[in-house]
């Protein structure tokens, strides 16, 4: 005889159920969602394509080698990233397939009734007995009604059972994770983000061409912008004359919704964008734009046009660049500006209020080659002077003009400039709604207590018990309120 066990083999449809009902615990949802929180750390630390790629290229000159097996993981682009999609989708996978199942269980379980009264009461918690009077039931059918328990009613006894809220606020609560991973879903596939530095008088093309910054959802492109236009007519910006501290800012446009509407004159606020259909304009930051024309040394004009520069602190001194490819030799202004002048301790140049109380561009003048040929991304703030020569440094104020060797300078006047952020997310209001019902569902399965009481009165007792689901504390409390209404004291 033999003693050999035969393990029946599993099969592959075996297979996949075992593998799907390890997908859908509840255990391995949890575990996909930290793993989702620790992959989406290195998009915080690390810089990211799709927002400042001016960033990563500086990160491959400063740590070439890093650099290149950050790019073969994709941790330059973290969350379009293969893996990064793979935990997102394992986890959208496995929470509908936990969620669910228990959202159709929980909602037969809430058309039931409570479950009968135990025989043996003595056993349940907080059991408690008293010689019956004759009309406890009634009582207890009333006080079950007025504190919103549900009520299973015997010949000798009534079952009670209220909290089934709990239960619900939980899958509420699951479920609304469903919600905003479709809607962070939804904008990662139809959504588009990007900025633009407008200067005062400055119009803005919704197409490609006309931002600065722009990143596209998965499955949409350049032919999916909204066809609106934007006129910068104005920007106000009020400050604190004691701390410098920004009060308001108010940006008065232009705005052509399509085309062939009629213009339209709107303001914008930090907090009240301008929206077309899904599409939202913010106003994000500002600064001040100097007006400068640059001549060679015949007089032809090579430059002209405000050059947005970028603030520093907050009084806004502001540094920037001039760049003049088109001049022979070509020419490059490494400047700041600052729109109230001052000299610091140090005797260096500063500004002590934001406003335009008394502007002045300082700058330094190089020839050489700018490289804007290399093909290699540059700041619009920064020169790389390494192989250029310096002419001269010198300063002007709004109507002052410099003659040097290669030409000559005029510093015509200063305009604001303004970042618009220009962003179209059509999931939002999944991810808002989901957001909102999942606090709902998280509040809900803290403060709701579920529990049983049980009345019996048979022979002449009275007997009471309950039982608390969870380890929901203060039933104690309740069933000693229960029992003194019963009891009439």
């Amino acid at each position: 005889m033999s003693n050999d066990t035969q393990i029946p083999e599993i099969g592959a449809i075996g297979l996949i159920r075992y593998f799907w009902r390890q997908l859908t615990s509840m255990r391995t949802a949890l575990v996909l969602l930290l793993l989702l929180a620790l992959a989406a750390i290195p998009g915080s630390l690390i810089p990211q394509n799709a927002q400042n790629p001016m960033a990563v290229s500086d990160y491959f000159e400063k740590h070439k080698t890093l650099a290149i097996w950050f790019e073969r993981l994709s941790l330059f682009d973290v969350y379009s990233s293969p893996w990064f999609s793979a935990i997102y989708i394992l986890l959208f996978i496995s929470l509908i397939g936990c969620v669910l199942p228990r959202s159709f269980e929980h909602l037969q379980a809430s058309r039931a009734l409570p479950p009968k009264t135990p025989k043996n009461l003595a056993r349940m918690e907080h059991f408690q007995s008293w010689p019956a009077t004759g009309n406890e039931l009634e009582i207890a059918k009333n006080w079950f009604k007025a504190n919103r328990f549900r009520v299973l009613e015997g010949e000798e006894s009534v079952s009670a059972e209220k909290g089934y809220l709990r239960e619900t606020g939980n899958l509420l609560f699951h479920i609304s994770l469903i919600l905003i991973l479709i809607g962070v879903l939804i904008g990662g596939l139809f959504g588009v983000r990007g900025s633009a530095i407008l200067s005062q008088g400055e119009r803005f093309v919704n197409n490609a061409t006309s931002y600065d910054t722009i990143s596209f959802g998965q499955i949409t492109s350049e032919n999916s912008l909204p066809p609106f236009t934007i006129k910068v007519d104005n920007f106000v910006a009020k400050y604190n004359t004691l701390t410098s501290a920004p009060e308001d800012y108010t940006l008065y446009v232009t705005t052509v919704a399509e085309p062939g509407a009629a213009p339209k004159e709107q303001v914008v606020k930090v907090n009240s964008p301008l929206t077309f259909g899904s599409t939202r304009v913010y106003l994000q930051a500002n600064g001040y734009s100097p007006i400068v024309t640059v001549r060679d040394k015949v007089g032809n004009v090579t430059f002209q046009g405000p050059v947005p520069f970028l603030p520093q602190d907050a009084n806004l001194r502001s540094i920037g660049s001039i760049k003049v490819p088109d001049g022979d030799p070509q020419l490059g202004f490494v400047s700041s500006f600052v729109p109230t002048y001052a000299r610091g301790s140090d005797k260096s140049s500063i500004s002590v209020f934001p406003e335009l109380l008394d502007p002045k561009l300082l700058f330094s003048i190089w020839q050489g080659d700018l490289g804007l040929d290399s093909g290699v991304p540059q700041s619009v703030y920064r020169i790389d002077t390494s192989k250029m020569k310096q002419i001269t440094l010198d300063s002007l104020r709004p109507g002052e003009f410099l003659k040097f060797s290669e030409g000559s300078i005029t510093f015509e006047d200063v305009v604001p400039w303004v970042n618009l952020q220009i962003v179209s997310d059509p999931g939002k209001s999944y991810s808002l709604v989901g957001g909102i019902f999942a606090i709902l569902g998280l509040l809900a399965s803290l403060f709701t207590k579920r529990r049983r009481i049980w009345i019996r009165v048979a022979e002449g007792e009275v007997q009471v018990a309950g039982l608390a689901k969870n380890g929901a504390p203060g039933l104690e409390i309740e069933i000693s309120e229960f029992v003194t209404k019963l009891r009439g004291k």
